[in-house]
């Protein structure tokens, strides 16, 4: 690429600049930032994908344009009020042809400038709000380079006249902050959680950006403040930045990228398998009841020294005596203790054991039992 001095740079990009602002064709877009100060966030992006190449093809991209940064634009045309922003950036490598530039707006990043040279000047803008902008490099064979790093910077004018004060609500929400990544860490996908932004009206939600291969995608919308995002590769790490919108369409700053590693959720529980089961049998009678307890071992080996445990539903339910085990009973609760003679339990095999005992009008059985505490199959 040929040399070309800083200020025949600008003489070119304040003639292009001038001509926009005259003919009046770059309406103000419907966004709105921070007053503050020039801030740089550090990122790298994206954009539109290219053809795919033939054989022999060049396919090596540019480098990415680096040190993006705010420069002093021309002054516009006696008269105009529109605010412009000053863009200047160190070339990048290979045979670039043009380099882009794209503004972040309400619905997303839009290229606002194409150029061969390292200076843009974005015209329409509104004076003293601040816009968020990164540069990509082409070269002749359409491969494109990685973004520039953002750089969010506020608008200024060169006009004498001090131009009519916007109205209606021009304040931004304050910039997202405190994110922190994989904070539900049960969702099957990325998930990060942040700090409330601020304003003076009220905050209605934030926009969130993924770093994809073509680019930065709105993949969500939230009004609170985290976000999940299922459907993506367990174990991938992927790239966010968000900013916080209000109700005029105002925009924060952008929050700091924050990366976040796609979870597989906590796994689905599958329960043990059964180790016995019982048969739980019963005769009733006003007042009384029999009840007979078959215990099978479900293992593959033998079971040395049992305890059964189970709970009456009712707290008329009580054992009186019992036979085949060491029996003994706390309010609802229920043990039976293996006898010297039947406490192993060949694997495959069985014990049966019974009490008799007392209720006090209803009779039902009990719902669930379990042998080394361990759950049983009821039948």
């Amino acid at each position: 690429m040929p040399k070309v001095s800083w200020q025949a740079a600008w003489a070119a990009a304040g003639a292009v600049a001038a001509a926009l602002l005259a003919a009046n064709i770059a309406a103000p877009p419907v966004l709105a930032g921070s007053t503050a100060g020039t801030q740089a966030v550090r990122a790298l992006t994206t954009v539109s994908p290219t053809p795919s190449p033939s054989p022999g093809a060049d396919v090596t991209p540019p480098a990415a344009p680096g040190d993006l940064r705010a420069c002093p634009p021309p002054p516009p045309p006696s008269g105009s009020f529109q605010g412009v922003a000053g863009l200047c950036w160190t070339a990048s490598s290979d045979d670039t042809t043009e380099y882009k530039v794209f503004l972040l707006r309400s619905d997303g990043f839009s290229e606002v400038a194409s150029t061969s040279r390292t200076t843009a000047v974005v015209p329409g803008l509104v004076h003293g709000r601040t816009y968020t902008f990164y540069v990509v490099a082409r070269d002749a064979a359409g491969n494109t380079s990685r973004p520039s790093e953002l750089l969010s910077t506020p608008a200024v004018s060169g006009a004498n006249a001090t131009p009519t004060p916007p109205t209606g609500d021009t304040t931004p929400p304050t910039r997202p902050t405190g994110i922190q990544p994989n904070c539900l860490p049960d969702f099957k996908g990325t998930s990060f959680c942040w700090t409330p932004s601020t304003d003076d009206v009220g905050v209605t939600g934030y926009d969130v950006y993924r770093r994809t291969a073509v680019g930065w995608t709105r993949v969500g919308t939230p009004i609170g403040t985290h976000f999940t995002e299922g459907n993506l590769v367990t174990g991938q790490s992927y790239v966010y930045f968000m900013v916080a919108k209000d109700a005029a369409g105002n925009l924060s700053l952008p929050s700091d990228l924050v990366t976040a590693t796609a979870s597989g959720g906590y796994p689905t529980y599958s329960p043990p398998p059964a180790t016995c089961a019982v048969d739980y049998d019963t005769w009733t009678w006003p007042g009384g009841f029999a009840a007979t307890v078959k215990i099978t071992n479900l293992l593959p080996v033998d079971v040395e020294g049992w305890e059964l445990r189970f709970a009456f539903p009712e707290p008329g339910q009580k054992i009186t005596s019992g036979y085949s085990a060491t029996w003994s009973q706390s309010g609802k609760d229920v043990r039976a203790v293996g006898m010297p003679w039947n406490r192993v339990i060949k694997a495959g095999a069985s014990v049966q054991i019974g009490f008799n005992g007392t209720h006090t009008g209803v009779n039902p059985d009990p719902r669930s039992f379990t042998l080394n505490l361990r759950d049983c199959v009821v039948s």
